[in-house]
């Protein structure tokens, strides 16, 4: 009985959860608005998703970061 629960809750959330071109989000398309400012400057305010692809980028690049650096450490020691 626990297998077939666990083989069909992904599907039971797979409706809720969509990806787009920014990341992982409960709305299928992005809600951005797109502006130009009196100066003339363009503008474009998306809606923040529950995942984003640049945070992870980021973090990943921090953690590979630290990695090196401890291990550049521990071999000059």
């Amino acid at each position: 009985m626990k297998k077939i629960l666990i083989l069909i809750l992904p599907f039971l959330f797979s409706g809720c959860l969509y990806v787009n071109d920014r990341g992982i989000s409960t709305r299928y398309y992005n809600d951005c608005k797109e502006y130009y400012d009196a100066v003339g400057m363009y503008h474009k305010v998306c809606d923040e998703n529950l995942i984003e692809y640049q945070k992870i980028k980021d973090g990943t690049k921090r953690i590979i970061k630290k990695v090196k650096d401890t291990t550049n450490n521990s071999i000059q020691e």
